[in-house]
């Protein structure tokens, strides 16, 4: 059987490789790992979120949802030095990467990494930010999405990247469907850049 990036325990051997990206006008050294999306560089839709928006300066709890290595969840904790950003991942190996790349930047104070569930019941979030795993299908997506957007603070908003030809066009029209704003940012590269808000 093929293993993949949202595989809670890759079994595969893990091979790192280290680079440097920049986000948000910062230069930031990172550590891939294999058996992560995208390992040994930032894909496409990444590069195209991170150009399209920038979080809100007022944020205090920020969550990266599928946060991989943690290239945005390092960037959201740079970006936001008085918010807690927690990064949260079914994948053990992208748990621990991101774990190895918050201690390198010296953020582990504020920067919170962790399988769902072990996120607090009673914690909401000011922003979510997103490249969801959208090859999980759209079943699993929109549980995805049903569970954590409602956990937005009132005035809140969730930003996330979708691919075109995965089914961008039609997950913004489910997402009015569940009551939310749903409003595309921008639009590059086959990606689309959606802010939602649940109220």
């Amino acid at each position: 059987m093929s293993e993949h990036y949202f595989s809670a325990d890759p079994s595969s051997p893990a091979r790192h490789a280290d680079l440097v990206t920049e986000a948000w006008d910062r230069e930031l050294p990172l550590r891939t790992v294999s058996g992560v999306f995208s390992h040994g560089r930032v894909d496409l839709g990444t590069r195209v979120l991170l150009r399209t928006e920038r979080p809100d300066p007022d944020a205090r709890t920020v969550l990266d949802l599928g946060c991989g290595y943690g290239l945005v969840a390092v960037a959201l904790a740079h970006a936001l030095p008085h918010a807690r950003v927690w990064a949260v991942d079914v994948n053990e190996r992208a748990l621990l990467t991101t774990r190895t790349n918050a201690a390198a930047h010296h953020l582990e104070d504020r920067l919170h990494v962790c399988a769902p569930d072990e996120v607090p019941d009673d914690l909401f979030f000011d922003e979510i930010w997103s490249n969801p795993p959208i090859r999980i299908g759209k079943p699993a997506v929109h549980d995805l999405l049903q569970r954590w957007v409602p956990r937005l603070n009132r005035g809140g908003r969730a930003v996330m990247v979708i691919s075109r030809n995965l089914g961008a066009d039609s997950y913004q029209r489910w997402m009015r469907d569940q009551g939310w704003s749903c409003e595309r940012l921008g639009s590059a590269k086959g990606f689309r850049v959606f802010e939602v808000r649940p109220d």
